[in-house]
C-alpha cells in the first residue's frame, strides 16, 4: 500500500499519541517495519522501548543464558530461551544446532582433478 497524505497524517497522530508500532500497522494495514521506516524517514521523534519489558529481559540474560529469541519483538509473549549456553557460545545446545548447520562439501578425487 502506498503512503498517501492521509496515511502519513494518521501515522503522525497515532505516533504522537503513543500508540505502539504494531498497533499503528494494524490500523493502517501495513507492517510494523513499514511504520518504523516511514516514521524515521519523516523525522518523527524516536521512542524508547517499553522500559518495564526491556529491563526484565536484560536482567535475565547474561553470558551463560541462551539468547535465542522466541515470538515477535513488541508482542507481550516475546522472550529469550534463557537455558544454559554451550561454553563460549550465545545459544544452548538445541538452538546452537539450529543456528549453525555444517555444510558438507564433496572432496574431489585426486585422479579426477588432474
Amino acid at each position: 500500500m502506498a503512503w498517501t497524505e492521509e496515511r502519513v497524517e494518521r501515522l503522525t497522530q497515532l505516533w504522537e499519541a503513543g500508540v505502539g508500532t504494531a498497533e499503528i500497522g494494524e490500523r493502517l494495514g501495513m507492517t510494523k517495519n513499514a511504520i518504523i521506516g516511514k516514521a524515521h524517514r519523516i523525522g518523527l521523534k524516536a521512542r524508547r522501548a517499553s522500559p518495564k519489558r526491556s529491563r526484565g529481559q536484560l536482567l535475565r540474560l547474561n553470558g551463560h543464558t541462551c539468547q535465542w529469541p522466541s515470538g515477535h519483538p513488541g508482542q507481550p509473549d516475546f522472550q529469550f530461551c534463557g537455558d544454559e549456553t554451550i561454553s563460549g557460545k550465545s545459544y544452548c545446545a538445541e538452538h546452537y544446532a539450529r543456528a549453525y548447520i555444517r555444510v558438507m562439501v564433496p572432496r574431489q578425487d585426486k585422479a579426477n582433478a588432474a
